[in-house]
């Protein structure tokens, strides 16, 4: 039985040119998927128009009212009719469509605008008297003056009215919204120096501000750091790594977290390419690959960077929404953002965020009791010669003996005459459970895991040792050949040398076959077809794979959980100390393998308030 194909008439179709109106509509579907994707480009309009103030109000989630007001240069009244023209703007000749120092270029955001919704333009240029243009369903009115004291209000109303079978395909108000104040965050992490402000009016009134960043003051780092305080937190900031690196005129700057300030999904992640906001997944990619040894797969790194380069190396032309980019070289802007990243961690050393210190105080903290008020106790603080005191009061030694490691002595001193107290990680004071070493800094505590923390210490060594004699491959006695097609091979054939460094030996066969001459030896009987497939699912996903170096690096873990100091054995004191002055000078000791920390550091003063002093 024969079936018909809906797409073949019995009449010959025939080419038409579609009108204005059409156009646009078409244009809006590629540009505007969704209330906040209007806010975006009204927002890098009054950007690109050198505002120092943004203020963005919105009705139910931007469907019913959009308004951006800016206090920029603003658009002459004659302007007023070709800005909402197809493909008419002032921010590129269209000679040179890679040197794009803007945010928009193409003049499609306004009319797009206009053609689905209800559109009105009120700007003023110094000068001259303010003027005002509306379009609705892309019928544009005539301009007309209007009252303004300067810069530009966009009002868009009614989104989607024209193409209402797009409102179908909203989602609830509060996703919306959502949506929307995601958009304005990180568009205002990209500009510390402007004030935004996102104000929900929902039901008329002045409504309620949800949103407010005001312009940061100082260099960049500072005016950075103090932005993403505002939007992403300040546990973020205080737990963030500064960035600064360039690479063949690509330079890579902003925060990283410490992988202890992980997070359970990929929600922390900003990345900016010359201040455009992107999600691009070679970046997420070099991003997940720079903390791929701290983090177990179920966690996620946050940060927020930023890469500025010279236009013509990166093509922001590739995606309807600028959403996407591609650089000339990406193989350069991958490698700074790995390299960068890891030297900063690595930088690091030891530290662990400072959010576990304040989860463990707030496990610790007694339920307030609504009976009895908290008393507060003014005692004073004892000096640091009765705390010296304290830990060598006559018995304790002999009194804790039969239940865990103690410290009496402290350990001498080293050559700088350095109290061990003042060292990062402080003087180790007992050992409870034979699993935990206590341990006493200048201005707190320290409790270390030493199964965690030794575990890492030889994971670092047996990595270093891997890196400097590379990793033993075993060669097999006959070569498995695996078929691949021809473009799976030209990808695989293409990372070959990278592959060869963990012992991974690949040879080309014919056609789009593939002989393994080599597997690494630390893995023992490979599947080979099976590591090949698994290879190249990353590749097409990921565009890089770290499937052999995680095996292998999967089994050093192994091997070095195996090798490290026990939980319940009892350590003496020199031993404790040698384990702490270790993690000090060891990188990324501050957390295991698995990215959970090895020790938590509790400030004297957040102890003191845990009893009730002031």
């Amino acid at each position: 039985m024969e079936q018909a194909n809906p797409n073949i008439s019995e009449f010959r179709p025939v080419i038409r040119q579609l009108d204005d109106a059409a156009i646009n509509r078409i244009a809006a579907g590629e540009v505007v998927e969704r209330p906040a994707s209007a806010v975006k480009e009204l927002i890098e309009n009054a950007i690109d128009a050198g505002a120092t103030r943004v203020a963005i109000e919105i009705a139910d989630g931007g469907k019913t009212l959009i308004r951006v007001t800016d206090d920029g240069c603003g658009i002459a009244a004659a302007d007023l009719p070709l800005a909402l023209s197809r493909h008419a703007t002032s921010k590129i000749d269209g000679s040179d469509l890679l040197n794009i120092h803007t945010f928009g270029f193409r003049g499609e955001a306004l009319p797009s605008l206009g053609a689905v919704g209800r559109l009105t333009i009120t700007s003023r240029v110094p000068g001259a008297d303010a003027a005002q243009i509306q379009v609705a369903g892309g019928t544009m009115s005539a301009v007309k003056p209007a009252a303004l004291r300067a810069g530009t209000v966009v009002e868009l109303r009614d989104l989607f009215f024209a193409t209402p079978a797009r409102l179908k395909f909203m989602r609830t108000d509060r996703a919306e919204t959502q949506a929307i104040a995601d958009t304005v965050k990180r568009l205002a992490m990209a500009e510390p120096s402007v004030t935004f402000t996102l104000r929900d009016v929902s039901g008329g009134g002045e409504g309620r501000v949800t949103f407010r960043a005001d312009r940061e003051n100082g260099d960049l780092f500072n005016a950075l750091h103090a932005r993403l305080a505002r939007v992403i937190g300040r546990e973020f900031a205080e737990n963030a790594l500064q960035i600064d690196a360039t690479r063949e005129g690509i330079r890579l700057y902003g925060y990283a977290a410490l992988p202890t300030y992980s997070r359970g999904a990929a929600v922390a992640q900003y990345l900016f390419v010359n201040g455009r906001p992107v999600r691009d997944k070679m970046l997420t990619g070099a991003l997940r690959a720079a903390y791929f040894d701290f983090l177990s797969r179920d966690r996620h790194p946050a940060a927020a960077l930023f890469i500025d380069c010279d236009p013509t190396l990166v093509d922001v032309n590739v995606h309807p929404a600028k959403s996407e980019v591609r650089f000339r070289d990406p193989g350069v802007a991958r490698g700074l953002i790995v390299s960068a990243l890891r030297h900063a961690l690595a930088e690091a050393g030891h530290r662990a965020s400072s959010t576990v210190a304040n989860a463990t105080l707030g496990a610790m903290r007694p339920e307030p009791s609504h009976s009895t008020p908290v008393r507060v106790y003014q005692m004073d603080r004892p000096s640091p010669a009765a705390r010296q005191m304290a830990y060598q009061a006559p018995g304790f030694a002999e009194l804790t003996r039969d239940y865990s490691g103690s410290v009496v002595e402290p350990v001498a001193e080293s050559v700088s005459e350095t109290p061990v107290e003042a060292l990062p990680l402080g003087a180790a004071r007992g050992q409870v459970h034979e699993n935990y070493i206590i341990a006493q800094t200048a201005d707190g505590m320290v409790i270390v895991d030493q199964h965690a923390a030794h575990e890492r210490l030889v994971y670092e060594k047996l990595k270093a040792q891997m890196a400097a004699n590379r990793v033993a491959a075993q060669a097999l006695l006959i070569p498995e050949i695996v078929e691949l097609s021809e473009s799976d091979c030209a990808r695989l054939l293409a990372v070959a040398d990278d592959l060869s460094r963990f012992g991974l030996t690949l040879e080309p066969f014919g056609g789009g076959a593939v002989a393994v001459r080599e597997t690494p030896a630390i893995l023992g009987e490979v599947n080979a077809r099976a590591m090949i497939l698994d290879i190249l699912d990353e590749l097409s996903d990921q565009g890089e794979s770290q499937m052999v170096q995680a095996r292998i690096e999967a089994i050093l873990s192994r091997v070095a959980c195996h090798g490290s100091i026990r939980s319940g054995r009892r350590m003496r004191a020199e031993e404790m100390n040698a384990l702490l002055r270790e993690m000090e000078a060891t990188p990324h000791s501050g957390q295991c393998n698995h990215g959970r920390p090895t020790y938590v550091e509790l400030k004297l003063a957040d102890i003191e308030r845990l009893f009730g002093r002031s």
